[in-house]
Order: structure tokens, then C-alpha cells, then sequence
């Protein structure tokens, strides 16, 4: 009897995207990287850095070599054939449409008090402008890294444009 072939899901591509940047990790190295990257634009249940992997490599998309000595981690990388659905997948010219899940915007609408929530999210957004920008600056130039650029510059120019929009929207900004 045939086996069903894997399933890639958009967190599959997530994290062989990371991996081919990243050359190899260990699921501890692959939840970090998460949360300083993909995390910003792409939400990724901490599960996927210790279950996916496991299950990418089952499929041959990933080996996995087990450390030899020390806490004898699993340390992941990309083989040919991952390598080879990454690249057809970023290849393809669709991509599902936005998302947005906003519990600010969810409270507007319910009627809630405007100011707090726009304090809370100004210093958010400025906050994450301030660690996007870092990481950008750490990255740019740097070859194989192209693509993390092109998305931390989206993500710089988004958290520039959500404080823009905020200042439009504070009750300060409205006429009397």
C-alpha cells in the first residue's frame, strides 16, 4: 500500500525558508530564529520548531543528524529535495490575501475607550519599528540574507505606516 505524500503547509515553507538561510539548527536555534524573523510577519505556534521538523525530516525534506556528544540535540538542515519545494513554492506567482487579526480594532468596534488602546499600540509599534530596524541594520548587505532584507523592510515600512495611521485616528486628531 502507498504512503500519502507529506503535506507542506505554509508553516512547512516557514520553516524551510529558515533553514535554508540558516544552514542548520537545532529546533531550540530553529524557535529563536522564529521569533526574531517570521514571527514578525507570519504567526508560527512554537510547536512548529520541535514537531515539524521531526516530521519534514521523515518526508526528506530535512536531514537530521543527532549531536554526539552534550545534550545530543537534533541539529536540522535542507536536503536536496526541500531545497527543491522551497523553490517551487516561492516560485509560484499567488499567495492567499491578507489576514488581518486585530484585537484593537475588535475593541474599537465594540465601543471601547479609545485613548488606552492607542497608547498601548503607538508604543508597540515603536518598539517593534526600533527591533525591525536593528535587525535590518544587522542584515543588510549581507549575501544569502536578500530576502530577510525585502522583509524587514516591508515590516520597518508597516510599523511606520500603522503609527501614522494611529496619529490620524487618535480623538486628538479629530476636529472639534
Amino acid at each position: 500500500m502507498k504512503s500519502k505524500p507529506t503535506r507542506l503547509t505554509a508553516n512547512s515553507y516557514a520553516l524551510l525558508a529558515l533553514l535554508d538561510q540558516l544552514g542548520e539548527a537545532t529546533s531550540y536555534e530553529i524557535k529563536a530564529a522564529i521569533e526574531k524573523s517570521i514571527a514578525n510577519f507570519w504567526p508560527v505556534p512554537h510547536t512548529t520548531a520541535y514537531e515539524e521538523p521531526a516530521r519534514l525530516a521523515g518526508a526528506g525534506y530535512l536531514s537530521a543528524r543527532q549531536e554526539a556528544g552534550g545534550r545530543r540535540r537534533k541539529v536540522y538542515a535542507l536536503t536536496d529535495a526541500g531545497r527543491a519545494a522551497l523553490r517551487e513554492w516561492a516560485a509560484e506567482p499567488t499567495a492567499a490575501p491578507p489576514q488581518l487579526r486585530d484585537e484593537h480594532m475588535l475593541k474599537a468596534f465594540a465601543g471601547a475607550p479609545p485613548q488606552p488602546l492607542l497608547e498601548q499600540r503607538v508604543a508597540y509599534h515603536r518598539e517593534k519599528l526600533d527591533e525591525l530596524q536593528g535587525y535590518l541594520d544587522d542584515v543588510r548587505g549581507v549575501e544569502g540574507w536578500t530576502g530577510s532584507e525585502r522583509a524587514l523592510i516591508a515590516g520597518v515600512a508597516y510599523h511606520r505606516m500603522m503609527l501614522e495611521l494611529l496619529e490620524q485616528v487618535s480623538p486628538a486628531a479629530e476636529p472639534s
